[in-house]
């Protein structure tokens, strides 16, 4: 089978790959219809994340069929259309029984990490009972490869841990998928405000069309002073950090009121600074998470319901030969208008 291959910082390529097969009696085996790519993947590209090696297929995401079942899986049998989880759970362990799924000692992130991924023509899911979704003949995949991980990351780990309220103001810092998915599902809370931040003047457009009640150009280095304009000078109840770098997270810092929430969603790799010289008596909470599934079943009835997934959002579909071309792409950006 054909698959993308992490090579090293700063490289991959698409390699011939034997196809996987049945490893543990709660494996399946699933054919790959549709995947795509993380702003992780692009963090690993750039040896931001250790533990992923030389030599793993990269993804974490995907819809496809199932084409074999281990003999302990009971849920799913071959030929069902499946939605897999960026998280594999085991289901069993102190922190599954707790319902931190990103936390089982067995599995947690491990696909396109510290087992082989999702971008490929197939892939093993560990745990398959507990790791994986039945879907509609009928569902849209395109858009269902969004629950895989960033529709569901951005209301877990942005809105939800940003304790968003009624009449609340919030700024989204990085208006890529993920921090869209966070813009699209706020709204569900009716905060009187949303402020999209981003570099890039298109992704801001496009969170106006999403529900941005404002949207605020970073490339300036500028934006605080614009958000606390924008706010009276009060700053923000709820600072969601969708991008992962030093500047974005200081930015959050600097825009949040007294009494606010910083809500980390972004895959840190490098040293951020906390200025509790100037945070210390403001009572502010910030969190941090790597989602734990519970958004799930809220994000996938809502996208039932044709709500929460724009068709616009998906705007290229590559065959999986092109498709390592295009990691190249996000990660140098040459192409605008482009958000997943």
């Amino acid at each position: 089978m054909k698959a993308l291959i992490f090579q090293g910082s700063g490289k991959k390529a698409l390699e011939e790959r034997p196809k996987p097969t049945i490893a543990e009696p709660t494996d399946a085996i699933v054919k790959i219809t549709k995947t795509t790519i993380c702003g992780t993947d692009l963090h690993i590209l750039k040896g931001d994340v250790p533990t992923c090696q030389p030599g793993r297929v990269l993804g974490h995401e995907g819809v496809g069929f199932i084409e074999a079942v281990g003999p302990g899986v009971v849920t799913f049998k071959p030929g069902e259309r499946v939605l897999i989880s960026c998280i594999s759970a085991c289901g069993k362990c102190e922190y599954c029984r707790k319902g931190m799924y990103s936390h089982c000692v067995n599995g947690g992130w491990i696909l396109g990490n510290t087992i082989d991924g999702t971008q490929a023509e197939y892939v093993r899911i560990p745990y398959a009972d507990t790791s994986l979704y039945r879907v509609a003949d009928d569902a849209d995949e395109e858009a269902l490869v969004m629950l895989s991980d960033i529709l569901p990351t951005g209301f877990e780990c942005g809105v939800l841990n940003g304790k968003i309220q009624p009449g609340a103001t919030v700024a989204i810092v990085g208006a890529g998928p993920v921090g869209l998915a966070a813009l699209l599902t706020a709204q569900f809370f009716s905060p009187s405000d949303i402020i999209m931040v981003d570099v890039d003047d298109n992704r801001l457009a496009v969170s106006k069309r999403f529900g941005a009640t404002a949207t605020v150009s970073s490339s300036d280095g500028k934006a605080a002073e614009a958000i606390m304009r924008l706010t009276g000078g009060r700053g923000v109840d709820t600072a969601i950090e969708a991008v992962g770098i030093p500047a974005t997270f200081g930015l959050c810092e600097n825009i949040v009121a007294p009494g606010g929430t910083i809500a980390n969603i972004g895959v840190h790799g490098s040293k951020v600074d906390l200025h509790l010289e100037r945070l210390w008596s403001h009572n502010i909470t910030i969190t941090t998470d790597w989602w734990i599934l519970s958004a799930r079943p809220c994000c996938s009835r809502r996208s039932s319901l044709g709500r929460s997934i724009p068709s616009f959002w998906l705007l290229t579909i590559f065959r999986l030969t092109a498709f390592w071309k295009l990691t190249t792409r996000s990660e140098k950006r040459p192409i605008r208008r482009r958000l997943k």
